[in-house]
């Protein structure tokens, strides 16, 4: 018989087309999976990351069919080496599919891929490297040693053309990968200044009089700067989003008397000061450029990036701080996903998949050590006002960082009795968020199931009201619990004391007579607060104590601290506040500070330490009853009744609230009834009795006699 037309089943087996468009996809895959996993974040990387699913889906059925087909063949066989790692090679790419799918429905419905599978896929990729080799060169040995020449080079002819025909099917499918690449057209970004910028502070320091700036000095398009509603909306962040939507982070440039003060700032000092308030308020608006072009109101709260304020990536793109404050920071423009500033729903959800399923350039870029720092919360937690801005000189103002460095909350190097800004502000809570877990807390794990709040819950009743703000009434319940001690924050409860964060304590007489001067002390202790209380601007912030004193039938004997119907305190009330100066020796009482120079007075308590009002009445014998007046018409004199006192009621209040009732209403006017919420953060009571009337005793004496 002829041999000439006979084709040896090997050879035929090597030729099958089958074979070779399935190999030809596994090394697509290989390829394509060590590039994603060694090389770095970029577009091409992120073509191959979508190719690489969707060849990996279209790979199951000809990679099952093919398996099928080559058990059936070879299972009859008795067992050798190469039959063993043939075996091994189905069971690693059987892991492989399986866990590619899962990590594909998990990167497109899920809120991100699990390390586990990941790690499968991973291990499992370069374990089929290895199997591979061994099983291709253990048969090519093999068939090199077939006796028959004939049937040895139909063998190594039909090999040569799987290997050739696997490497074209490879190179189709990455040409896919160069169209993708030459067709992708990314969202251009106009990281300019306006052509109308100002460098009134110099060509150098663009941003200037914030000490804010950027990684390269120059512009940002506002649009790589913002884009928060994407972290909810990806399943991925919803409820750090939730949180955030609501927080004074959030609506920091949306703030009704910030963009009041600002507007005046700009008419009155110029609009390039105003970028002064922009790096920790504004800075969207304030790397985009847009501190100098805009002079009113309606004009700054256009500025796109006003409705978010310090957005998630103004937090999270910063990469390097210092504590000198006024928002003294550098901030980087994060490269952005493929299609992730594009609009449109295909966008969104290609893009959203690549953030999940290729997460760690994300991770990497938006997720810092020093954010964990209070170093990181100086930047902006930390204020003056210099030359610049003011004309004089340097001022100190709010500086939460240094009060917190300097007290009793901060024992450096041991984590264990140190109590930092994100335990008190960002309490841990219990979560499904892909951000829960951390490994580098000293009392946190990465599976804790727990993430920091983004709340930033601290002493704003006000402004999520005001802004109708999603989820603004449990924000303002929350924050009112916040200011009264009531939250409860287990990670920390056993190095801080239980009780109200800011006590009041009555320090009162057991007894009184009638007509005796009465001495009442109302102790005021900062607790739990881990800076100055109060803290913030304080020439707008007012904490107070409000004191009545009543008879045993509640009928008041003295007041201090009362509110009166237009929403002002009663004149000479103790008080928490500042009293800034201009130059002139002008009050500051419009948040003007760019006109600031000092202070006249100035009432807060460090950390641990306590303030004491004093209060001096004479006490009364009897009070006077009012009766209703009669219904008749007719004139007549009549005496009230008097009512005997036997004892007082003392009552102090601690009270809060965020804004002046003066500035609100030179903001907005007195007519349109703003008022800020008032909060009770403690309260004691005591009781004075009321004894008899001391008498006067008067002795007389004579001496000799008649």
């Amino acid at each position: 018989m002829s041999t000439q037309n006979f084709k040896h089943p090997k050879a035929k087996e090597w030729e099958h087309v089958l074979l070779l468009f399935v190999s030809g996809l596994l090394l697509f895959e290989t390829i394509t999976g060590l590039s994603i996993y060694f090389l770095p974040f970029n577009i091409s990387n992120q073509i191959m990351v979508l190719l690489h699913t969707i060849i990996g889906l279209v790979f199951i059925i000809p990679f099952a069919w093919y398996q099928v087909r080559h058990w059936l063949i070879y299972r009859s066989r008795a067992m050798n080496h190469y039959k063993l790692t043939g075996y091994v090679l189905m069971v690693i790419s059987i892991v492989l599919v399986v866990s590619g799918v899962i990590l594909t429905y998990q990167a497109a419905m899920s809120t991100n891929i699990s390390r586990a599978w990941d790690l499968v896929h991973v291990i499992g990729t370069f374990t089929l490297i290895a199997f591979s080799g061994a099983h291709i060169i253990l048969i090519i040995i093999r068939d090199f040693k077939a006796k028959q020449l004939e049937v040895l080079q139909q063998v190594r002819k039909a090999e040569l053309k799987y290997t050739f025909s696997t490497i074209i099917v490879s190179i189709v499918l990455f040409a896919f990968v160069g169209l993708w690449i030459y067709g992708y057209q990314p969202v251009k970004l106009n990281n300019k200044f306006p052509e109308e910028y100002s460098y009134v502070y110099g060509d150098d320091r663009p941003f200037a009089p914030s000490l804010a700036t950027t990684s390269n000095g120059g512009a940002y398009d506002p649009i790589t700067m913002g884009g928060s509603e994407g972290c909810g909306t990806t399943g991925c962040h919803e409820e750090i989003y939730e949180e955030w939507q609501v927080s004074a982070h959030r609506y920091a440039a949306m703030d009704v008397g910030f963009q009041k003060v600002q507007a005046v700032m700009g008419e009155q000092n110029g609009p390039e000061s105003t970028r002064y308030c922009g790096g920790c308020h504004d800075p969207i608006s304030l790397f985009s450029g847009n501190k100098t072009i805009y002079t009113t109101e309606d004009d700054l709260t256009n500025i796109q990036g006003y409705q978010e304020g310090i957005s998630c990536i103004a937090c999270h793109a910063i990469e390097k701080t210092d504590v000198k404050g006024n928002a003294n920071y550098v901030i980087n423009q994060p490269n952005r996903y493929m299609y992730e500033l594009h609009e449109g729903k295909a966008a969104k959800f290609i893009s959203d998949f690549l953030i999940r399923s290729y997460p760690e350039y994300h991770v990497q870029s938006l997720q810092h050590k020093m954010f964990k720092s209070p170093e990181f919360c100086a930047a902006c937690h930390k204020q003056f006002i210099d030359e610049e801005v003011n004309n004089v000189g340097w001022v100190q103002l709010q500086n939460q960082y240094d009060n917190w460095r300097k007290s009793k909350w901060n024992h450096p190097g041991d984590p264990e009795k140190t109590i930092e800004c994100r335990e008190c502000h960002m309490p841990l809570v219990e979560s499904d968020e892909p951000a829960s877990g951390d490994d580098l807390d000293y009392n946190r794990t990465p599976d804790d199931g727990k993430h920091r709040s983004h709340r930033f819950l601290a002493a704003n009743q006000f402004m999520p009201l005001a802004l109708k703000l999603p989820g603004a009434e449990k924000q303002v319940e929350l924050t009112e619990q916040w200011l009264q001690g009531k939250f409860k924050i287990p990670e920390i409860a056993d190095k801080w004391e239980a009780g109200p964060a800011v006590p009041v304590e009555l320090v009162v007489p057991e007894m009184v007579s009638p007509g005796e001067e009465i001495k009442i002390e109302a102790i005021v202790t900062n607790n739990n607060v881990g800076h100055d209380f109060p803290t913030g601007p304080l020439d707008i912030i007012q904490a107070w104590v409000e004191l009545t004193v009543t008879d045993q039938d509640g009928n008041e004997v003295f007041t201090s601290g009362k509110v009166d119907d237009k929403n002002f305190i009663q004149q000479g009330s103790f008080i928490f506040k500042v009293e800034p100066v201009d130059q002139y020796g002008n009050l500051i009482d419009r948040h003007n500070l760019w006109e600031m120079v000092g202070v006249r007075f100035r009432r807060a308590m460090f950390p641990g330490f306590s303030d004491k009002a004093e209060y001096t009445f004479g006490c009364p014998s009897t009070i006077q009853v009012m009766e209703e007046e009669p219904e008749t018409t007719t004139a007549y004199q009549f005496e009230a009744p008097q009512k005997q006192i036997t004892s007082l009621h003392v009552s102090a209040k601690l009270k809060y609230r965020k804004f002046d009732q003066y500035l609100l209403n030179f903001l907005f006017g007195e007519d349109a009834g703003i008022t800020a919420k008032i909060t009770q953060i403690s309260e004691d009571n005591k009781t004075i009795k009321v004894g008899p009337v001391k008498s006067t005793v008067t002795e007389s004496f004579s001496s000799g006699g008649p």
